[in-house]
């Protein structure tokens, strides 16, 4: 039976914020303040879903597939921005993770008016991607039922690709069509029916556990440090430039000269001055560890020993 919109917890009315349009600034500020505290706890009670989501993402990427998220409006527009963030942080390339968004990319600035209605549309779009059984698809969309999202995700399990459904409610049509399902409930917004508020912030939380922690487990994080960050602008030349220093224990001038050696890449210049090897060598030897820098230089150091 399909669920009304009048039904879902997302466009109910917050009793908290009846009287907002009398509040003082302030007492607003206040009020948006402790109901974001709700995002917290809601993310909170479904960590495990979380986990085992990221799991199939992280073996999805491993095996050279693609993570794809794809919604409307707000949604779309968060998996838009996720999947723009990860080549600057991780050096990925910009089709392993890939946002896509109802209306194409002109949406992304105005809206685009029944694009969020076309089942057909969310299919097409995937279709163009030529999405294959190694990839997988995020469905984003807090109400749970936007026929644009659906439509993607109908496709994407025909085809034998895994799904992911991220919603803001309970028993939702995607979260029913998902093989994996995320229901971030966090109660009525301030401003009744606006998910751009409590729910988006939710679901941008839960994209960025998807993609740092599935690109930790690729070998692109040392300790807590961006290793595999690309070094784009002055700014991110001195991150890289302290990170190795902060790694290796070397001096400003030694990391500096790594990395010049490296065309300023963090991963083989740690290599190289963990276990005094060639810049050649250490990426041998980080092929040889699947991209895992401790492993790249155990392996050199053994070698040498």
């Amino acid at each position: 039976m399909e669920i009304k919109l009048s039904e879902l917890i997302t466009e109910q009315v917050n009793e908290n914020s009846k009287d907002i349009d009398q509040m003082s600034t302030l007492q607003m500020i206040q009020l948006m303040n402790e109901e974001d505290e709700k995002v917290i706890e809601a993310i909170q009670s479904v960590v495990p879903s979380i986990a085992e989501a990221t799991d199939q993402i992280h073996h999805a990427l491993q095996q050279g597939g693609r993570l794809f998220y794809i919604g409307a409006g707000t949604s779309g527009r968060l998996g838009v921005l996720d999947a723009a963030e990860c080549p600057p942080t991780f050096y990925t390339p910009p089709e392993m993770v890939q946002g896509i968004i109802a209306g194409g990319n002109q949406a992304m600035f105005v809206a685009v008016e029944g694009a969020e209605d076309d089942p057909e549309g969310g299919a097409q779009d995937l279709k163009e991607r030529k999405l294959t059984s190694k990839d997988i698809v995020v469905g984003i969309a807090a109400s749970g039922r936007t026929p644009y999202v659906i439509g993607a995700l109908e496709y994407a399990r025909s085809i034998g690709v895994k799904t992911i459904g991220l919603t803001s409610n309970h028993g939702t049509p995607i979260g029913k069509l998902a093989d994996y399902s995320i229901e971030v409930v966090v109660g009525p917004e301030v401003l009744t029916g606006s998910t751009r508020l409590k729910a988006a912030t939710a679901h941008k939380m839960v994209l960025n556990m998807f993609t740092t922690i599935s690109m930790i487990k690729m070998g692109k994080a040392y300790e807590n440090l961006m290793i595999d960050v690309q070094p784009t602008n002055s700014k991110l030349v001195d991150r890289a430039r302290t990170m190795l220093m902060t790694i290796t224990g070397k001096t400003f001038e030694e990391a500096k000269k790594a990395l010049e050696e490296t065309n300023l890449k963090v991963k083989p210049a740690i290599v190289m001055l963990e276990a005094e090897v060639s810049y050649e060598e250490a990426v041998a030897y980080i092929d040889q560890a699947k991209g895992f820098v401790r492993k790249a230089i155990e392996l050199a150091q053994q070698s040498n020993a």
